[in-house]
């Protein structure tokens, strides 16, 4: 079992300290730090005209630092949800969402029946949604798995950020690839 569609070797992320704005462009640092939900935001810059392509919907191992993050051990499995938001066929954002079983119980059950609709729906609905850490990185074109990189255009280094979200003290996992679309070719590189 592919543990990501997206990529075929897990991004080298690094801890948000206060110097780390410092390498990112502004325009990539307003979607890296953009404190509200990022779908809101896409469907407001592209007239409510966003979607969802399901890339892989599956409960399987998360990355060893996935795991760590959510204060799991190596060999829980969570479920594994990557997609591609458009706009008008375009991709913008990658994304890759980890859930914990532990974090399906209950209201949260629906996080697990999404299909097409954007996960920051729902979870910024939620009014104690809490953002717990972010980290980031600058993704090599080198990391992508081919058959998405032969879909979209990942021929430079894009940035990314992973956060954990919690929901009623149910902690989540929320990785999202800004693509050039909507940050540009970005040089800095950290």
């Amino acid at each position: 079992m592919k543990k990501s569609i997206l990529y075929s070797t897990e991004p080298d992320w690094k801890i948000n300290h206060p110097g780390t704005h410092r390498h990112i462009s502004e325009q990539a640092a307003s979607w890296i730090y953009e404190p509200e939900s990022i779908t809101r935001r896409l469907r407001c810059l592209y007239n409510n005209q966003v979607n969802v392509e399901l890339l892989l919907h599956q409960y399987s191992l998360p990355y060893i630092s996935e795991n760590q993050l959510l204060g799991q051990s190596n060999h829980q499995y969570s479920l594994i949800r990557e997609v591609i938001l458009k706009s008008n066929g375009k991709p913008l954002i990658l994304a890759r969402t980890v859930i914990p079983k532990k974090t399906l119980h209950g209201a949260q059950r629906i996080l697990s029946r999404l299909g097409n609709k954007p996960l920051g729906e729902v979870i910024f609905s939620y009014p104690k949604l809490q953002r717990l850490e972010i980290q980031v990185c600058q993704i090599e074109p080198s990391l992508w798995c081919p058959k998405i990189k032969n879909r979209i255009d990942l021929n430079n280094p894009i940035w990314a950020r992973r956060t954990i979200y919690a929901i009623k003290n149910r902690q989540l996992l929320v990785s999202e690839f800004f693509l050039p679309e909507i940050t540009g070719n970005l040089p800095n590189t950290m």
